[in-house]
């Protein structure tokens, strides 16, 4: 099992290219499933996740090629199987956007409960609750969303949908599904993140009609055929958003080609009021800092977008430890994410947990340790934790890590840090 090596105390100069979102891509994919034309994605990172859903296409019959430019093209026409089974599911909880494309083409899907990252329960009540009232009959059994139009219908129906909560995943499943349903859908409580609207461009692009995207309510008048298209993913702001906190805690001047500042301002915001510089420049976001000992804590609260992003809170966490004060940090999406908590502790910081709420006390310094990777974001904590720390940080199960970034490692290197990757 792969690990990091970091020596850390090393300012970061430069530039660095934020690739394409995850969050995204994963979706896309999917999207590309709602047509028997051929689809071609620009921009799509290399990550593992990524290779799942395709892995996972294919195995419905879809043909997926994946160049080593990040293109990534997709002919769904053969597609025979609508399923999505356990084995490919389980490691990745974005599979559950794969239901609404292949019930709103074929007419049936079959697709296990998802998995992915212990970060607490994200239940996929609300899909179930939105699709059904669409028309569709969907059991759950064995493990399985089983779902079917009912005898005699050729579409969708369209509805009002208004979920009990703001559901990303959720909404992305409605869009795919409302753009070939029959009449009007309106999404109200629909999330606003950069990535739906993203979702919502292609969906145009292969013939959807959509409006709203980027606001609580959307409206799909669905279409009886989409065609095929070439879109270019968006840039990945939570990527972004974690060498922004790299370089505010290290200390530096950096560029991030592609970075988007218009998708991060909550998080912008508060490196700003911590002593950092974020600017947005032509191309990307600038960002210098002074470093972690003269930078001040802040408190901040997770919500929906677009406030402060739940994918953003342990990274900004890690740079709170090795500033000036004392920060208290609300989680409010997920019940189980300051699981890196202790690890960070581990290597010297001062936190306190109580339920929902961690309290921060900035100290002068932390100290190389071996420390574990829980989660996806929580990976991305410890990477700047072991960048200020004196001595080395050994950073162990970093195949979370390799979910969500593309090539972290080697992009950290071009900037200036001292950080390898340590073959098992």
């Amino acid at each position: 099992m792969d690990k990091l090596l970091i020596r850390g105390g090393r300012s970061l100069q430069g530039e660095v290219l934020v690739s394409g979102a995850k969050n995204a891509a994963l979706p896309e994919l999917c999207a590309a499933l709602l047509t028997a034309e051929p689809v071609t994605l620009l921009n799509v990172p290399q990550l593992q996740d990524v290779s799942t859903m395709l892995k996972l296409i294919r195995n419905m019959g879809v043909v997926a090629e994946r160049a080593d430019d990040g293109t990534v093209r997709i002919d769904a026409s053969g597609l025979n199987t609508p399923e999505a089974p356990y084995e490919l599911v389980k490691t990745m909880r974005a599979s559950v956007l794969a239901l609404g494309p292949l019930l709103a083409r074929f007419g049936e899907a079959t697709v296990s409960l998802p998995g992915g990252c212990a970060i607490g329960s994200r239940p996929v009540d609300q899909h179930i609750k939105g699709l059904a009232a669409m028309g569709a009959e969907i059991v759950v059994e064995h493990g399985y969303i089983i779902a079917k139009l009912p005898a005699g219908w050729k579409r969708l129906k369209g509805a009002r949908i208004t979920t009990d909560m703001v559901t990303v995943t959720g909404t992305e499943n409605f869009l795919m599904a409302a753009a070939l349903a029959e009449g009007e859908t309106v999404l109200e409580n629909a999330a606003q993140e950069p990535e739906i609207s993203d979702l919502a461009e292609m969906l145009i692009a292969m013939g959807a009609k959509i409006e709203g995207h980027g606001t609580s309510r959307i409206r799909i008048q669905g279409v009886e055929k989409l065609h095929g298209c070439t879109h270019r993913v968006v840039a990945d702001r939570i990527e972004a958003g974690t060498f922004l906190c790299a370089v505010a805690a290290t200390g530096g001047d950096v560029v991030l080609r592609h970075g988007r500042a218009d998708h991060l301002d909550a998080v912008i915001e508060k490196l700003r009021e911590a002593g950092a510089d974020v600017q947005a420049v032509e191309g990307g976001i600038r960002v210098k800092s002074p470093g972690g000992a003269t930078l001040k804590a802040q408190g901040f609260r997770t919500t929906e977008y677009p406030g402060f992003p739940t994918d953003m809170q342990a990274q900004f966490m890690a740079l709170n430890c090795i500033a000036q004060g004392t920060a208290t940090v609300t989680e409010t999406i997920f019940e189980n994410r300051f699981m890196h908590v202790n690890e960070l502790v581990r290597l010297g910081a001062k936190i306190q947990v109580d339920g929902k709420v961690a309290v921060i006390e900035g100290v002068p310094r932390l100290s190389g340790a071996t420390v574990m990777a829980t989660d996806l974001r929580a990976s991305a904590s410890l990477v700047i934790a072991g960048l200020v720390a004196d001595g080395e940080t050994v950073l162990d199960r970093i195949y979370h890590l390799d979910r969500g970034y593309d090539c972290m490692e080697a992009k950290l290197r071009g900037i200036g840090a001292d950080i390898e990757r340590v073959k098992a």
